[in-house]
């Protein structure tokens, strides 16, 4: 029998069999307990921030497109050009919609506040989903008489809008290329006006707070820009396709004045901080995983100290050192391996059950849903029986590595 199965099967057997005190056995079950409910919340909490992050990025994805190109340099830029034209006729490209946006002073009766105005083509509805996050009224800019406007529902309260109102929402801007009257101040800018059409609902107060859509005509008109100038542009590409291919041929055709970013990049300040907080938990839950692997250290100490006799006998029939502090060495780590499998299986239904009944409520009717989103990823199952296994074997080295060699025959 190789080393190695034979060191694997006597450590198997000293962690199973009956030690004669009592003790060690109840400290060994306490560090397979420590280290399965270590991972039973590794597992559970990476679930759950990869649950919210999915949940605010199907927010997002309602709002974003699948690729927006913006300019490195500057806030506008002319879009009628072989360039936009070849992107406009490429093959994975399934709707193409050109974006003004600017800040505007909006004013509805007796309220007033800044906002962003997003002013979009007639095919906005096709690029993103804007139809699915309608709170109140339909998504329509025009209809055939009247320039009309959707809200942020934030921006909705504070001035009091709704699809049903027949004043007009008022939306001033500063005239480009004219100093401010100081005597009639109320001359330097260009007014506009467009009665509301619907309110939507990001529950983003990006978005939420900030925008008001209306059509790129009237957002051209109120900042004074021709028809070929542009904000942005946004894409809705087949979802049939490699994203990732497209989005490589389009920043090809465009070259480095402009950038094509994905849904993700839109997005990535916050990704990243959702990411950051999601890996300094992990970090303080493997200190205090670490800190729970110490009772292996205790256990370990106490079997090698009763298992004096047993090293031995192993001397005797030729074990050397490297056997045995392998045997022991094994005997802690498959204390690890018990309680990352069990952690493991109870992480696994903890969070299937929060899937499918959502036991764990969050508390109060303010949220977007009533209980923590779970999300269980191959990749953190992957990193936390790493983590807890490697700690687990750091574990078991300290005390093997104290096990004392034979001591040698006087006189030689």
């Amino acid at each position: 029998m190789p080393n190695h199965k034979f060191a694997i099967w006597v450590a198997k057997r000293y962690l199973f069999s009956k030690k004669s005190h009592n003790a060690i056995n109840i400290i060994s079950a306490i560090s397979a307990i420590g280290v399965c409910v270590g991972t039973v919340a590794l597992i559970c909490v990476l679930s759950v921030f990869n649950g919210f992050e999915g949940l605010i990025q199907g927010m997002f994805s309602a709002f974003d497109p699948d690729l927006k190109i913006s300019p490195v340099v500057g806030k506008t830029f002319d879009a009628n050009t072989s360039e936009f034209e070849q992107i406009k006729k490429h093959s994975s490209v399934v709707s193409f919609a050109e974006v003004i946006e600017e800040t505007a002073l909006l004013r509805f009766n007796d309220r007033q506040m800044t906002a962003k105005i997003f002013g979009v083509s007639d095919n906005f509805n096709k690029v993103s989903n804007i139809d699915s996050i309608m709170y109140d009224g339909r998504f329509l800019l025009n209809d055939g008489g009247f320039e009309r406007a959707v809200a942020g529902i934030g921006i909705a309260n504070k001035l009091g809008l709704n699809a049903h109102l027949i004043d007009p929402l008022l939306i001033y801007a500063p005239k480009r290329n004219e100093k401010i009257n100081i005597v009639r101040p109320e001359t330097s800018f260009n007014q506009e006006t467009a009665f509301m059409s619907g309110v939507f609902v990001v529950n983003q107060p990006e978005y939420d707070d900030q925008f008001v859509i209306v059509s790129v005509d009237l957002a051209r008109k109120i900042f004074e820009y021709d028809s070929k100038t542009v904000s942005n542009i946004q894409l809705k590409i087949d979802p049939n396709v490699n994203l990732k291919k497209t989005k490589s041929e389009i920043q090809k055709i465009l070259g480095e004045d402009f950038k094509v970013l994905n849904k993700y990049e839109q997005q990535e300040e916050f990704f990243k901080i959702t990411k950051i907080e999601k890996w300094i938990t992990y970090l303080i839950l493997c200190f205090i995983l670490l800190i729970a692997t110490f009772n292996i250290i205790g256990s370990l100490s106490m079997l090698i100290l009763e298992k004096e006799e047993d090293i031995g006998i192993l001397r005797s029939m030729g074990a050397n050192e490297k056997l045995i502090k392998k045997i022991f060495l094994f005997e802690g780590w498959l204390i690890s391996v018990l309680g990352v499998f069990v952690g493991l299986v109870l992480g696994i239904i903890i969070i299937l059950i929060q899937q499918h009944f959502g036991i764990l409520k969050l508390g109060g009717d303010n949220y977007v849903v009533s209980a923590y989103p779970v999300l269980l990823k191959f990749s953190d199952i992957i990193i936390s029986i790493f983590s807890v296994l490697a700690m687990g074997l750091i574990a078991s080295l300290y005390p093997v590595k104290y096990i004392k060699p034979p001591l040698s025959p006087k006189g030689t």
